[in-house]
């Protein structure tokens, strides 16, 4: 069986969660299947994966219609494929049109939804009604939606009711074991600044509204003074977000020492040996499908503090491998805290209440270790993709 697999993001280029993604179950599934890349972006030396650039005359145009010019190539290319298997609304319209003009299966994997994302339209403008569409359209028509978590299948039949639940399935997404394990180096976490020898809480995300930042930010106020805060933050969606963490972080800075914004791409020996050294990890989202940082955290021997919203409590759980902070949301898409105040006071007490026994705290660590060895392995999440795949036949 030949799937050729669609992606905005593949490695090298990899900015979130899909990307790790996608990258990850490729290496797992070619053990067994014939499986083509084709992503956005510039060339990759590994075979059988073929990059797409945006056309020339769409370069300057609004995101969502260079992503369609991306995808129009893409569904070109698909022939000869007995499946294609879409990620992310970017490269659902290929899979769409693969599907239609190939006449084979179209496998859409949610790794997010469009309609619980509507700060997008600060980015996309009226492309953010074009980027709704093509999702909407896709999933709708897709032969079998992967959904990362049992949270992420519940959104995608509610926000989509007139899809038969029955082509909707769930398959956790996955950790590399043995490239996520704990790896401290003190001299790597000198040279970026932090000190190997104090207690650090680390968050690692872009700086999107959905990955709430600020929130942690205004938490940071109540932690203890010789406790750093490791910020691996980067890719704002938009600069008036970017400005609202620079004020913040700015403002703790001239309180206290030991605030430090790592805003570059940390390399993997880097990221591993921060999260390796962290006392505690923070997932401070207000949407999350499921979040893999939360994996990598974990398998770095980390316990993970967490928003118990979306995929999140799925992966940690409260009191075992971590932290989960309760929030009541609005049901307007956003969702925005409904009491900010009070998750902001929940959120620092959680992250306090592990800081301040670090014996408990390294329990934590080995109990989520021990948790994404036995749940999260991508041998077990290629073997429930592969099952997808074969149900098309």
């Amino acid at each position: 069986m030949r799937v050729d697999l669609l992606t905005r993001e593949y490695p090298p280029e990899v900015y979130g969660g899909a990307g790790v993604h996608v990258g990850e179950l490729v290496r797992a599934l070619r053990g067994e299947l014939d499986v083509v890349v084709r992503c956005f972006g510039a060339p990759r030396p590994e075979e059988n994966v073929f990059p797409y650039l945006v056309p020339a005359e769409l370069v300057n145009a609004n995101p969502s219609l260079a992503a369609l010019g991306v995808d129009l190539q893409m569904a070109q290319d698909v022939a000869g494929a007995d499946l294609v298997h879409s990620h992310t609304w970017y490269a659902n319209g290929a899979g769409r049109l693969a599907q239609l003009l190939h006449g084979i299966p179209h496998v859409v994997t949610a790794h997010s939804l469009e309609p619980l994302r509507p700060w997008k339209a600060e980015q996309l403008g009226g492309g953010y009604r074009i980027s709704s569409e093509i999702e909407r359209s896709a999933f709708h028509t897709a032969d079998a939606v992967i959904a990362v978590s049992a949270g992420m299948r519940n959104d995608i039949l509610r926000c989509y009711p007139a899809l038969d639940e029955s082509r909707v399935t769930v398959v956790h997404n996955g950790i590399d074991l043995e490239r996520w394990r704990p790896t401290p180096d003190p001299e790597i976490s000198r040279a970026l600044g932090i000190d190997p020898d104090r207690q650090s809480v680390v968050f690692v995300g872009r700086i999107s509204r959905q990955k709430g930042l600020p929130y942690l930010l205004q938490a940071a106020r109540d932690l203890p003074a010789d406790v750093q805060l490791v910020l691996c933050a980067g890719s704002p969606d938009t600069p008036e977000l970017l400005a609202e963490v620079q004020g913040l972080v700015a403002a703790l800075q001239a309180e206290r020492s030991g605030i430090i914004w790592l805003d570059r791409l940390l390399s993997h020996e880097e990221l591993l040996s921060v999260l390796s050294g962290a006392t505690v990890f923070v997932c401070p989202s207000i949407y999350e499908p499921l979040g893999i940082v939360n994996l990598e955290a974990m398998a770095c021997g980390v316990p993970v503090v967490g928003t118990a919203t979306g995929g999140i409590p799925e992966v940690v759980e409260d009191g075992i491998t971590g932290r989960l902070v309760p929030i009541a949301q609005t049901d307007d898409g956003t969702g925005t805290p409904k009491k900010p105040k009070a998750f902001v006071a929940e959120l620092a007490a959680a992250i306090l209440d592990v800081l301040h026994d670090p014996v408990r705290a390294r329990m934590m660590g080995q109990a989520g270790r021990a948790r994404v060895e036995r749940e999260f392995g991508w041998d077990r999440i290629a073997l429930n993709t592969r099952a997808v795949y074969d149900s098309l036949k």
